[in-house]
């Protein structure tokens, strides 16, 4: 099976539907697995096939199967399960290979989501022991209390997998002071072709002499190994290029160590899987380096940008990462930008045309000093055009622009009109001191074919990330792979390079003779056999077994836009995003205190994030798109409801909408598919509640004593779990002056009052948090400002999250033109709310229309605007109390990063000690919480988040409302708490008077 991408009638064979031959292979395996007494978890279901079918590359193949080991001996259950090599094996980490590493027509054996643990962390020897699922960061920040980290830095580090790095032996940045992933591999277990383990580390020549008298499978494979790297050490010293990004998959070079050992785990690293599954890993780690400095220079040229690192070099930089200016264009429009502005978007007469990052670690301030003076003194006497540079030592800052930096992959892949950055020549390394002669022929050839491109990379080891923006959607454009790629081999192999430099191989073994030479292109095969004679493991890829199964050509496997040019102009339109992500998995990162993506974090299942529900969304509008008698069409049915149950567990935070680089918006496009779904479909009670929600809260807030009985009592708590809902809050709204109603008389004065302002009382706060509404007013109120308060103010959020789209328009309508209506007097208008605050810059947009929507401030927002016009005195902190920690309503965090630290300065500056906190989704999220299905799946993501937070302040009112539910303790939201400080101290000062 691995690569026969059967074109019939100019349609490309889906893998949808399969034959009886797959399915008969199929259930031999399923079977063969039972018997074995596998663990894990088994899905054929067509939703986890088509999810598994892509990652950040430009190509789609459905697996038959996907599995997920739950225990290491279910690696070798799989292997033993796939004798006889019906179906091939590949071996699935964080799934976000550039060129189709891990994607099959067989198995996909998943590790991400069981096998994910650190079994043993020696502090004493810097040595850690874990399983092939293990996160980057996860591991990262489970080693730095100890002060240890592991080197190799990937920009994917928040979902690439330790055993992905293994089988791609990954670097990134550093990697000139740093090396690559097999310098650090002390030992490893893998699985072989026969089921049994191998424990492979340096051995001495008298060890590996007697490893080679075995009669069985590692016997053979330490002879054939051996065998090679003995008769063809003169032309693997000829082929190999002295580079710091080495010849991958497989390393020929390096198996035998200088001091005489022999290390097998060197020729496993970079073998994508295509020898052994890799089971368990012993890593060497080294200290983190105490000190760190940037220096962020601009040029004028891009040119220049790659001339002047060799002028840099001489001041031993521990990285140098450049960017163009198409990627800079890109990240200025991102959310990290922002922040970064003093740093990266000072004026500049001349335009930027590229722009480097140098940085300088080490565990001594004073040499790290002088590295940066001595880069400064060689950048003031550089010949190239340097437009200005900026040091920067802030670690948080620093940090930023890392992650800047790591966002670069996915911001190319942004949609620019029809076309996108998409990756296949993307990693391509040369000689540093070559690369800009390389580049500059590299643009030529793109230019010759009229495309624009983003150019970013390694630039101090000359590795080079390239996406040529093309409209995959286009026989023409997709054309256009082979000649480029063709071109662009040729290219590097004249400058003494690589067309693969750290991504791995995957579809591009085609060119494995043009840099290998045919001569140890046929070792390579050779080694292959040995391990594995049955072509069990990622078959297609590398090397070949015999003539059956040959090596996968670039164009021979089918692209992802093939599929998607199938899709009906009005699903494209309605779903165009989902088309757009281009699977750099961003959506798959675990990081509590990262806001995306909740649902995922909590169950690992990747049907449940954001590219998961991409794919299914834009393969179930492909579906749609299918004439009747089309085979894949009878996938429908079964399509749309694995679909309707992974949206069902969208919370909806919008996440994905601002931190995914595509800003793939799944919220958005879940209420378009809802919409769809139930034209044809009778929906359930509940939905028609939630559709009345707002109006009978309005009702509720006239006498919510009352309401609250009718509510809480044992009899409507038992109708209420009937149709799905559970603990809901009892009414508590706000009991305001009269002083505070907003008038039209007090908006025709308000114009002329700068201390006017309006805070808008939205429907969630207003009935079930009142008292921070009234807290709210009495803060600015104290403040000296006049303020009135709108009645409730119905958002529609409910309906919107629910797909009733008419209902929604109508009361965003209504909402805009009460908005409207205030904001013609020119007086400001505050949210306290953020997730309804938000909906007038999310959407209520796409209500409105052509017309703008006024603007509408967040509260700490206007507050700080008002410290920074002076108007508001500073208060200096009272006491020696610990600060208290703020944390932002999760949508919030992903659309306004810096909401967080503008409340702790607003909080400083009143007179309350205060710092910026991080957290994800609480698990609430609107209804969500209280849906009884998803009682479980809340209660998971509060405990991943949350439960450790302590006390904290929070902006959301979900956030206090789950808090209140599941730790039993209300946080406290920020204006309670300035609110009561300023009246305690309005009273002490009465009284004393």
């Amino acid at each position: 099976m691995g690569g026969d991408a059967a074109l019939s009638g100019g349609t490309v064979h889906s893998g949808l539907t399969l034959a009886a031959s797959e399915i008969a292979a199929r259930d031999t395996f399923l079977n063969r697995l039972r018997t074995e007494g596998f663990e894990g978890d088994i899905t054929p279901q067509v939703s986890a096939r088509l999810v598994a079918a892509t990652d950040n590359s430009i190509y789609q193949q459905l697996p038959v199967l996907v599995i997920y080991p739950k225990t290491l001996e279910d690696l070798n259950r799989a292997v033993l399960a796939a004798a006889g090599g019906h179906l091939t094996l590949a071996i699935r980490g964080g799934g976000t290979g550039t060129n189709g590493q891990s994607l099959t027509s067989g198995v996909i054996v998943d590790v991400a989501r069981y096998l994910d643990r650190i079994l043993d962390f020696d502090a004493e020897t810097g040595l850690v022991t874990v399983e092939p699922g293990v996160v980057l960061a996860r591991l990262n920040a489970f080693l730095k209390p100890h002060g240890y980290f592991f080197p190799p830095t990937v920009s994917t580090a928040t979902r690439a997998t330790i055993g992905g790095m293994v089988a791609t032996d990954a670097s990134g940045k550093g990697s000139r002071l740093y090396g690559r992933t097999s310098d650090y591999i002390e030992t490893m277990d893998v699985v072989l072709s026969d089921g049994s383990d191998l424990h492979v580390g340096k051995i001495s020549q008298t060890d590996l002499k007697q490893a080679e008298s075995r009669e069985d499978l590692p016997g053979r494979i330490y002879r054939e190994v051996h065998r090679v790297i003995t008769e063809q050490a003169d032309e693997i010293r000829r082929v190999f290029p002295d580079m710091n990004r080495g010849l991958t998959g497989y390393n020929l070079q390096n198996i035998l160590l200088e001091d005489g050992q022999f290390s097998l785990a060197r020729l496993l690293a970079g073998s994508e899987g295509t020898l052994a599954l890799t089971k368990r890993m012993v890593l060497r780690v080294r200290r983190l380096p105490k000190f760190r400095q940037l220096l962020v220079v601009r040029y004028a040229s891009f040119d220049h940008t790659l001339r002047d690192v060799q002028t840099l070099l001489p001041a031993n930089p521990s990285a140098i990462e450049v960017l163009d200016d198409r990627v800079l264009e890109k990240a200025a429009q991102d959310i990290v930008w922002q922040s970064l502005e003093s740093v990266l978007g000072a004026r500049s007469e001349v335009p930027v045309r590229g722009m480097s990052f140098v940085e300088f670690v080490g565990d001594d301030a004073a040499h790290l000093h002088q590295q940066m003076q001595e880069a400064v003194t060689l950048l003031e006497n550089s010949s190239f055009e340097v437009i200005d540079y900026k040091p920067v030592s802030d670690q948080e800052i620093i940090n930023q622009l890392w992650t800047l930096r790591e966002k670069s992959v996915g911001l190319l892949g942004q949609p620019d009109g029809h076309k996108q950055g998409v990756a296949f020549v993307e990693d391509t390394a040369v000689p540093p001191e070559a690369l800009a002669d390389y580049v500059a022929e590299f643009r030529a050839i793109l230019d010759r074919y009229d495309l624009s491109y983003g150019m970013f990379g390694h630039a101090d080891v000359g590795c080079l990330h390239v996406r040529p923006f093309l409209d995959m959607l286009s026989e023409k454009d997709r054309a256009l792979i082979r000649p480029i790629s063709d071109a662009v081999a040729n290219l590097t192999k004249k400058h003494g390079g690589l067309l693969w430099g750290e991504h791995g191989r995957g579809y591009r073994g085609e060119f494995s003779p043009l840099f290998f030479g045919e001569t140890l292109f046929k070792e390579l095969c050779r080694i292959k056999e040995a391990f594995d004679p049955e072509d069990i493991f990622n078959r297609g890829k590398l090397a070949p077994v015999g003539k059956l199964h040959p090596v996968d050509r670039i164009d021979g496997v089918p692209f992802k836009g093939e599929f998607d040019e199938q899709i009906s102009d009005d699903f494209r339109e309605n779903f165009g995003l989902a088309v757009s992500c281009n699977g750099n998995g961003a959506c798959y990162n675990r990081e509590p205190d990262m806001a995306m993506c909740p649902s995922y974090k909590a169950t690992k299942d990747r049907t449940q994030s954001p590219k998961g529900r991409a794919t299914l969304l834009r393969s179930w509008a492909r579906l749609n798109a299918l004439p009747d008698d089309a085979s894949d069409k009878n996938a429908l049915p079964e399509l749309t409801a694995e679909l309707k149950a992974s949206l069902d567990t969208c919370l909806s935070c919008k996440a994905c909408a601002t931190q995914c680089p595509i800003r793939v918006d799944i919220p958005s496009m879940r209420s378009k598919f809802l919409d769809l779904y139930f034209q044809t479909r009778q929906r359930p009670m509940r939905d028609y509640l939630v559709y009345w929600l707002e109006p009978l809260l309005g009702i509720g807030r006239r006498m919510p004593q009352i309401a609250n009985v009718l509510m809480q009592n044992p009899i409507s708590t038992s109708l209420l779990k009937r149709i799905g809902l559970v603990d809901l809050p009892a009414l508590k709204p706000a009991t305001l002056p009269r002083t505070a109603r907003l008038t039209q008389n007090w908006l025709r004065q308000a114009t002329k009052n700068d201390r006017s302002v309006v805070l808008i009382q939205d429907s969630f706060t207003g009935s079930f948090d009142g008292g921070v509404i009234e807290s709210a007013y009495q803060l600015l109120s104290s403040l000296g400002m006049d303020v009135r308060i709108t009645p409730v103010w119905d958002n529609g959020k409910a309906r919107h999250v629910r797909g009733f789209r008419k209902g929604f328009a109508s009361t965003a309508r209504e909402t805009l033109r009460q908005l409207r209506n205030i904001s013609r007097h020119n007086v400001a208008v505050v949210a306290l709310d953020a997730a309804t605050g938000l909906m007038f810059e999310q959407e209520y947009q796409d209500v409105a229309g052509m017309e703008p929507v006024p603007a509408v401030l967040s509260l700490e927002g206007f507050l700080k605007r008002q410290i920074d016009k002076g108007i508001l005195a500073e208060k200096s902190p009272a006491g020696d109390k610990a600060p208290l920690t703020v944390i932002s309503h999760c949508t919030e965090q992903a659309v306004r990063p810096g909401s967080a630290q503008d409340w702790a300065t607003v909080l400083q500056h009143l007179g309350v000690r205060a710092q910026a906190g991080k957290a994800g989704c609480c698990g609430m999220a609107g209804l969500f919480g209280h849906e009884r299905e998803h009682a479980d799946l809340s209660a998971a993501i509060f405990e991943q988040n949350w439960a450790a937070k302590g006390d904290v302040l929070a902006t959301g009112f979900s956030c206090r409302c789950q808090g209140k539910r599941l730790a039993g303790k209300r946080p406290a939201h920020p204006v309670e708490i300035l609110s009561a400080q300023l009246h305690n101290k309005t009273t002490k000062s009465q009284t004393n008077i």
